[in-house]
Formats: C-alpha cells, sequence, structure tokens
C-alpha cells in the first residue's frame, strides 16, 4: 500500500507516523513544499513548543476551540490530551505542566520534539521529499494521482492520500481541495492582537493585568483573563481568546472597532463602587495616588486617574460622589479605539479551511473523494493558544493515521 501526505509539519508527521504504527508494511512519503519541515513546531511557545494542554476533561476541552470542539468531541475521546503526553514520553521526551496548564518539553526547547518526529520518521523508514508542492489530486479508480507544481515532475499514484497542509490564508490556497466537491470556508485571520495607533494607553506597554474583562462594543463578543499593553496596543490571553471566537465578525468590522476594558472584573457598578467607598473609609487620609484598588498596577492606577481627571494627591475622604462614578466608570468601562491587527508573536492561525461537513470526523476521511484523509490546521478547526491547535493536529493525524 502506497501513502501520501501532503505537508511536513505537525499534523503530517503524526499521521505518517500513526499510518506506519498501524500498517508496518506501507510505503509512506511525506511531501513538503518548502526546504522546512515542522516549522510551525520550530517558532511554537516562543521556541519552547506548547505541545498540549493538561486539561482532561473533554468538554472543557471542547471550549477552546471556536470552531470545530463540538464536533470534535468523539476523536478526542478517541485521542485525548492524557494520550499525548504518554506518546511523547514513551518516545523519550519528557513533559511538564505549568501553572497555566500549558504543556512543554522538560528540555524547553522545540527541537526536542522536532527532532523526536525526524528519528521515529527514520526508524519507520519514512520517505520525506522537501520542496515538492502539490498541485493537484485526481481519483482514478480507487486511487489518487497527485500532480505536482514541477512540470518536471510526472504525476505519481497513490492508494491513500493524507492532506496536511495547514491553514492557507488565502481562499486560493484551498481551490484544488474544493475542486474535488469538497466544501471550503474562507480564511480569515484568527489569534491576533489589537493595534491602537490613537490611544495613550500604550505608553504602558510592558504592564500586564492578571484578571481583566474585555468586551467589543456593539457585539456579544466577551472574554477575561490575562491583559498586556504592549507598544502597539494590546495582547495577552483575554484579548487573543477574543480574537479567536470573533475572528470572523472582527475581519467584517475590518478591524475597526472600539474595545470596552473593565479593569475590575466585576460587572456590577454597584460592587465597585461600594469596594471604593470601603478603600475610602479604610484608608481615608491616604491620597489616592498610594491606595490602589483591585491591585492594579501602579501605573495603570495613575493612567487611569489622569485619563478622569481626578488629581492623585487627593486624599480618599475628599472624593466626592462625582469623582467616585467618575472612577467606577473608568474601572468598570474604559473604552479604546481598535485600528488594525498584528499577528501574535510568528503564530499564524486561521479561521477556516475545508468544511467539517466534507469530512468524516470518526476516520478523517472525506465525504466526497474515497480514500482521501485530512488532519490539522488545514480543516475549519481552530482553537485559542494554550497547546490547543497542536492537540487538535495530533488528535487528528492519529484519526486519518487509522486509514479507517
Amino acid at each position: 500500500m502506497k501513502v501520501a501526505v501532503i505537508g511536513g509539519g505537525a499534523a503530517g508527521f503524526f499521521s505518517a507516523i500513526t499510518v506506519k504504527e498501524n500498517y508496518p508494511e506501507a510505503d509512506v512519503t511525506i511531501f513538503e513544499k518548502s526546504q522546512k519541515l515542522l516549522s510551525k513546531v520550530k517558532i511554537s511557545g516562543g521556541g519552547r513548543c506548547n505541545v498540549t494542554n493538561s486539561c482532561t476533561s473533554i468538554g472543557q476541552l471542547c471550549q477552546a476551540y471556536p470552531r470545530g470542539g463540538k464536533k470534535l468531541k468523539k476523536a478526542f475521546h478517541q485521542f485525548s490530551t492524557s494520550h499525548t503526553t504518554a506518546w511523547f514520553e514513551s518516545r523519550g521526551v519528557p513533559l511538564f505542566a505549568q501553572d497555566d496548564n500549558r504543556v512543554f518539553p522538560v528540555s524547553q526547547s522545540s527541537q526536542t520534539i522536532i527532532d523526536c518526529f525526524l528519528q521515529e520518521a527514520k526508524r519507520l523508514s519514512i520517505k520525506i521529499e522537501r520542496g515538492v508542492g502539490i498541485e493537484g489530486i485526481d481519483p482514478i479508480n480507487d486511487q489518487l494521482a497527485l500532480s505536482f507544481v514541477s512540470e518536471q515532475l510526472p504525476p505519481r499514484i497513490f492508494n491513500k492520500v493524507i492532506v496536511a497542509t495547514g491553514g492557507s490564508p488565502k481562499i486560493k490556497g484551498l481551490e484544488w481541495l474544493e475542486a474535488l466537491g469538497h466544501k471550503v470556508k474562507e480564511p480569515v485571520p484568527s489569534l491576533f492582537t489589537f493595534n491602537m495607533p490613537a490611544e495613550e494607553i500604550t505608553q504602558l506597554m510592558g504592564l500586564v493585568v492578571e484578571n481583566a474583562m474585555v468586551s467589543i462594543q456593539r457585539t456579544k463578543l466577551r472574554s477575561d483573563g490575562p491583559l498586556l499593553i504592549t507598544h502597539w496596543g494590546m495582547s495577552g490571553p483575554a484579548v487573543l481568546k477574543l480574537s479567536a471566537f470573533g475572528a470572523r465578525t472582527l475581519n467584517e468590522m475590518e478591524y475597526n472597532f472600539k474595545v470596552q476594558i473593565n479593569w475590575a472584573n466585576e460587572a456590577n457598578n454597584e460592587e465597585v463602587a461600594n469596594q471604593l467607598k470601603a478603600v475610602g473609609q479604610e484608608h481615608p487620609k491616604k491620597i489616592i495616588a498610594n491606595i490602589r484598588p483591585y491591585t492594579l498596577p501602579q501605573r495603570l492606577w495613575l493612567f487611569l486617574l489622569k485619563k478622569r481627571g481626578i488629581p492623585e494627591d487627593k486624599k480618599w475622604s475628599e472624593l466626592g460622589t462625582k469623582s467616585l462614578n467618575k472612577l467606577v466608570n473608568v474601572l468598570t468601562n474604559d473604552v479604546y479605539a481598535v485600528k488594525g491587527k498584528t499577528t501574535f508573536k510568528e503564530e499564524f492561525v486561521t479561521c477556516g479551511g475545508v468544511s467539517l461537513d466534507s469530512i468524516d470526523l470518526n476516520t478523517m476521511q472525506s465525504k466526497v473523494c474515497n480514500n482521501l484523509y485530512f488532519a490539522g490546521e488545514v480543516m475549519d478547526v481552530d482553537a485559542i493558544t494554550g497547546g490547543y491547535n497542536f492537540q487538535a493536529a495530533w488528535t487528528t493525524g492519529f484519526l486519518a493515521g487509522k486509514l479507517g
């Protein structure tokens, strides 16, 4: 049996290795259009490679996927985060989980993961051809013919083909799969940070608020978590999560919208007012600048006081109702104009791809083309940060590799 795997990334290697473990006699070839293998693995997690998440609840795991999570529920039962950990550790790659549930190799280097895949591929005699781009797939009886971008290369026939080409930034990159009859969802960016060119808050770059509530005006989009102020605007898990769940909406808004920050992470304004009054009663003689509510960073607190025109040398006992209301407002409803986006680090993630309606999610086989399978981000599946995108690659690669 001859099997082609298109794409030398995380999902490609994982599915190729799974094929060989299930069918030792199979002749397996990975085709990678560039000269680089596993390039996304290399840069993931700042070069440390966030291989998965330590979340063991399948229901909770599914919630990390704005697209595809619920539909992959059965798949995650077959290959979960625990299976991922066992898979790597049984191959000599010990992993550890951070407090935020992100899982990394103990070596703290993505090279360890890359080496593991390359060694497994070598051990299992998986062929790897670099610089070979695929232009199309033609079904011929029960087989599939691959045609190549290079005209020098004649078409080659395979019994099974796994497509693991990763996310495509443009619909053009998916047309060859659409031509076979697959439904394709227009790709748009996901996991991006917010640009705020006209906002002074960027002067506080590097500052982190551990638990802020972030929402987009005129939408139902909201999330919370750590928020990072950068020299171009805002980032951090709260913003990235929002960009993932709002990927299509924010694209339609052309990345021009107003973001509302609740620094107190308290939806009830009355609660915030009572908290401020309690601070005033406890420290009446202290000046406002020195006593910060909600353990806000000092620079942010001074920035917010200035923004609302409240003198920082005022004592808490001198805070009148009007000033108190201004503070409540700036803590719960601080609005900033977003104009544009920036890719998060180098981690390019797309919302969109081959529609899950065109795929049998029990086997990852195409519903419109026999013996053709899918794995990874080429499908319309994507997640928030935290190792979830890789987990989807491992799970779908594992199922595709069974060639069921």
